[in-house]
């Protein structure tokens, strides 16, 4: 009994454990910010900043919620590629270039928002592109402020795109020109909803996600090397 009632809290507040250190310092900040609203309550019995407590620790409890950071250590096999990240997919297409083979993933707020390597290899360029700001689910996202981090192993490539949406607008790359990395490793993190794109050679690869299949950044296979 103890330990089904061990994994139930673990199932439920397991991710107040692996919060990345912004999401910490950003929601003990506000957290403050709600304890001096219910100080001052205290002090001159207002209604308002009662209710100003309540918004205030919502806000903190989201901030840690969106920042956190999940332990993913599978580690996939050589024809494996790792899915970059969580969300729902979009579309699995070729667009511009016919021998580019695209997968879209949509990241809702409620999302895990970190990036990974989709394949073992070697960072190659880091090209930040300035854009506009629709939301990320539209098609016209794909025109919006990106970073794109290209991934190269001998002629195998897997490049992704951090694409912003309406919502935050910041980009972090983790890794840059000339890092190893491992599938699965984490390399970014996009703010508050957006969009992240993987480009692949159509030839070479076999894509097994599905339009509209809800998949997760280092656990779901996104598709097969031929």
């Amino acid at each position: 009994m103890f330990q089904d009632i061990k994994r139930t809290f673990e199932e439920i507040f397991g991710w107040t454990l692996s919060i990345l250190p912004l999401g910490r310092k950003t929601a003990r900040n506000i957290f403050l910010l709600a304890v001096i609203a219910l100080g001052v309550y205290f002090a001159l019995g207002h209604c308002f900043l009662l209710k100003l407590f309540w918004v205030y620790l919502a806000i903190a409890a989201f901030a840690a919620f969106f920042f956190r950071d999940p332990r993913r250590d599978i580690v996939f096999a050589d024809d494996e590629i790792a899915c970059p990240a969580d969300g729902k997919v979009l579309s699995v297409k070729t667009e511009d270039d016919p021998n580019m083979i695209v997968v879209r993933i949509f990241l809702s707020v409620f999302n895990v928002h970190i990036q990974r390597a989709p394949i073992d290899g070697k960072v190659g360029d880091v090209i930040y592109t300035k854009g506009s700001f629709a939301f990320a689910n539209n098609p016209a996202a794909d025109k919006n402020e990106r970073n794109l981090i290209k991934f190269q192993n001998g002629d195998k490539f897997a490049n992704i795109e951090q694409i912003t949406g309406a919502i935050a607008r910041r980009i972090e790359a983790w890794v840059k020109t000339g890092d190893d990395v491992k599938a699965g490793q984490k390399v970014g993190l996009i703010y508050f909803g957006s969009q992240v794109a993987i480009y692949m050679p159509k030839d070479k690869v076999r894509v097994i996600v599905k339009e509209g299949q809800c998949v997760q950044g280092g656990l779901t296979v996104l598709g097969l090397w031929k």
